[in-house]
């Protein structure tokens, strides 16, 4: 089955590090976790209009949740460090 690349990117995760790292050209994207760094590439050069020079992963394993006498798992996810081509930026924020 072949993957809609719209659906491999879920969103872009915002955080106090990730936005200190867009300074240095570098992205971070939750992306699914059965997707490989091959089709995270292709993904964001065709949807951004962009020239990825390096894609980094990392898989985040389940956790175990209690509530009250039940537990129950979360689940996974797949976060993609995106290294941009210097002369390229995505802009995830408007600026004008």
């Amino acid at each position: 089955m072949k993957k809609n690349k719209i659906d491999i990117i879920r969103y872009p995760v915002i955080t106090d590090k990730t936005t200190k790292e867009i300074e240095n050209n570098t992205y971070c994207f939750n992306v699914t976790a059965n997707s490989n760094k091959k089709e995270i590439k292709i993904a964001i050069e065709e949807i951004f209009k962009v020239k990825v020079k390096k894609v980094n992963t990392i898989t985040n394993p389940p956790k175990t949740k209690t509530v009250g006498r039940f537990k129950g798992k979360k689940t996974n996810y797949k976060k993609a460090l995106i290294k941009l081509v210097d002369n390229y930026k995505i802009n995830l924020f408007d600026e004008e």
